[in-house]
């Protein structure tokens, strides 16, 4: 897109509905709306109702409200206007067709909150944080989202940011005016405020890493020896039968997947095959597609049975994978055995509010109500970078050398909230948006 196109698109979800919405952004945008009106002039902000009409044969398309936000108060910043009809696929392929008759160009996924961000109405965890709000499963997600849009992580992070700024203001001036390159009077100041700064930054990863699982999900997948009870389990925390359970070992010989809530925390809960030694080739199927699910898990729940406590899986897992273990069928012993896990009975429901709570607890997410924002590996990324560069500057170093660490931070910084133009990073992260938004 160039500064004087106009870009269109349905901005409602794909499918039939009581209401569509056209979204056109550009400058050509309210000329293109008075050709499929008729109309001579629109008020800004105001529900026009009108017949949309298409340009090149006369017909009427649809009936609805013509709404027109000027630049730059509109969610790009530029004049936008909204045509809103019937939710009919026909009906608004039909309004874009015309408009892009007109001399609107079709707008990629993502390009409106692009457009946003470029003209400065959106930093890029914000226009991020609107694709966040759009895909939240739960209300927890949706809460953190909404946060990050109003700008809490740049709040966060603009002290952070000024700071080094001051600090380079200052090594920068004593380079260029300094009688020496190689000894620094501000160095020892600034290498106890860069510590400060840099320990401020681990304890903002410690606090924020849990909160990418309210944003990004968490994957939990069930492992343990055949018929210790991982389906009945999965059933428990899914609420529905989503796997067959019987007596005999080794039901479940494929991956089976059903998306679940825990604590406000999205979650894929994945029940794989029983672990053990089997010459049966379609068991040994089975069981390699499972060790390849638990390679990509958060968290591993260890099933075992109470009943036969020396029952283990044959799992070799990546040890950087939390794990938990979890002890089943507390209903078929008569009394309560000493375990190094959480106890519960898959059949009856006992313990599996404490197992929730472990689940998010082992994570460091069980204050997720106390997250201010949502963040995405990204963030987390551009965190560590600003504190590794901070962490490496040394009261006895050159000048020049702490005032690159303390640039290498700043511009570690400034790419997590796109202060900086990184046209691939862009791209990667619009592309994930819907057409419209």
């Amino acid at each position: 897109m160039t500064v004087a196109d106009t870009i269109v698109a349905v901005a409602t979800p794909p499918g039939v509905g009581g209401i569509g919405v056209v979204r056109l952004s550009g400058p050509e945008a309210p000329a293109i709306a008075r050709r499929l009106t008729g109309r001579e002039r629109l008020r800004p902000r105001h529900a026009h109702y009108d017949r949309l009409i298409d340009p090149a044969s006369g017909e009427a398309i649809d009936d609805g409200l013509i709404l027109y936000f000027p630049a730059p108060h509109s969610y790009t910043g530029e004049d936008v206007v909204e045509l809103q009809g019937h939710g009919s696929p026909v009906l608004l392929e039909a309004l874009v067709a015309a408009a892009v008759g007109l001399g609107a160009c079709r707008a990629r996924p993502g390009e409106f909150t692009e457009q946003a961000f470029l003209n400065g109405r959106l930093d890029l965890a914000q226009a991020e944080a609107v694709a966040d709000l759009i895909h939240a499963q739960t209300a927890e997600a949706a809460r953190l989202a909404r946060s990050s849009l109003d700008g809490a992580l740049a709040a966060e992070l603009e002290p952070v940011s000024r700071a080094i700024r001051d600090m380079r203001v200052i090594i920068e001036a004593e380079i260029d005016f300094g009688e020496t390159d190689l000894e620094s009077e501000a160095a020892p100041d600034i290498a106890r405020r860069a510590e400060r700064l840099h320990m401020t930054i681990l304890a903002l990863l410690e606090r924020l890493r849990p909160a990418r699982y309210f944003a990004q999900g968490l994957r939990l997948a069930l492992v343990g020896a055949p018929n210790v009870g991982k389906s009945s389990l999965m059933n428990r925390l899914a609420e529905s039968e989503v796997a067959i359970v019987t007596d005999r070992p080794g039901t479940t010989r494929d991956v089976l997947r059903s998306p679940i809530a825990i604590h406000g925390i999205p979650v894929e809960l994945i029940d794989t095959a029983g672990l053990h030694a089997s010459d049966d080739p379609v068991e040994k199927i089975g069981m390699q597609r499972a060790r390849e699910a638990v390679t990509g898990a958060d968290l591993i729940l260890e099933l075992r049975d109470l009943t036969r406590p020396e029952a283990k899986p044959d799992l070799e897992a990546p040890p950087e994978i939390p794990r938990l273990t979890v002890w089943n069928k507390q209903d078929c012993v008569a009394e309560s055995r000493s375990t190094d896990g959480i106890v519960i009975s898959a059949r009856t429901g006992a313990g599996i509010d404490d197992l929730k709570q472990a689940i998010v607890e082992r994570l460091g997410a069980g204050e997720g109500g106390q997250q201010r924002f949502s963040v995405r590996a990204r963030h987390l990324d551009g965190l560590r970078l600003a504190a590794l560069h901070l962490g490496r500057i040394e009261a006895s170093a050159a000048p020049d050398l702490i005032a690159e660490e303390l640039r290498l931070a700043e511009t570690a910084l400034d790419a997590l909230l796109g202060r900086q133009d990184h046209e691939a990073l862009l791209g990667e992260i619009f592309a994930g948006f819907c057409i419209g938004k």
